[in-house]
């Protein structure tokens, strides 16, 4: 399987499947590669965001996995909301939902076309890797409607209080924005550190989101940790334009 890769990266070590150790992030390149191989099981999945590193990587290959320096980083309480954007939110004409479609909005967002991609890495094992983690309680998704119909959405991980953000996708102008905007507001209210985007984007940072040194996104991770989980489902939030706290 492995032996191109080895050439080509042959300082990277393969991890194997009988053993749940990770490199250390912080001796990482900037490129943030830190390892191949292994498995997507739960167990290895937690643990590796625990640490700051995820998985990426397209079909045919091995599994990477990744903690690029530096990282994106959204505090909830920054979210930046410009004055055409704060127009779409008081129009309602969009409506939100927690963990009611992760199937959809993972399958969504695994064959939305992007411009500048021709393929996904969101492959099929990893679509099930996730909707497993939703079946556990540690994957959640955000699902966006106009007039019934799921027309945006986002997913990731919540332990601690950090929200692992992994993709998102629109089919309506605006509709993954919205969804971002629905996630931030309940957390920040639910006490949230933050949400990891992972690698910089304009969009991204155009939203409010800062570009961290990996060493910080690493120490507040650690403290983020330490706080209670919302396990579970999380079908019971609600939200709407003006944000009211006492729904969820």
């Amino acid at each position: 399987m492995a032996s191109m890769f080895e050439e080509e990266h042959y300082l990277i070590p393969p991890l194997s499947k009988y053993s749940f150790n990770f490199p250390n992030p912080r001796f990482a390149s900037d490129e943030g590669l830190l390892a191949y191989g292994g498995d997507l099981s739960s167990t290895r999945l937690l643990l590796a965001y625990q640490k700051g590193i995820f998985p990426w990587f397209n079909e045919g290959d091995p599994i990477l996995w990744w903690s690029p320096d530096p990282r994106l980083l959204l505090y909830p309480g920054k979210f930046k909301v410009r004055k055409s954007f704060r127009r779409v939110l008081r129009s309602g004409k969009f409506t939100v939902t927690f963990d009611k479609m992760f199937p959809e909005v993972i399958r969504h967002c695994a064959t939305v076309h992007r411009a500048g991609q021709d393929h996904t890495w969101i492959v099929p094992e990893m679509q099930e890797a996730y909707i497993r983690l939703h079946e556990e309680g540690y994957a959640h998704s955000v699902e966006v409607y106009r007039e019934g119909e799921l027309v945006g959405g986002l997913y990731g991980l919540a332990m601690g209080k950090v929200f692992f953000g992994e993709s998102m996708f629109s089919l309506a102008s605006d509709a993954s924005k919205v969804a971002f905007k629905a996630l931030s507001d309940v957390l920040g209210a639910k006490g949230y550190d933050f949400i990891d985007c992972q690698m910089k984007t304009d969009h991204m940072v155009g939203l409010g989101a800062e570009v961290v040194p990996r060493d910080r996104y690493l120490d507040e991770l650690h403290d983020a940790l330490q706080k209670p989980s919302d396990l579970g489902s999380w079908q019971h939030f609600r939200w709407d334009y003006p944000y009211k706290e006492e729904e969820w």
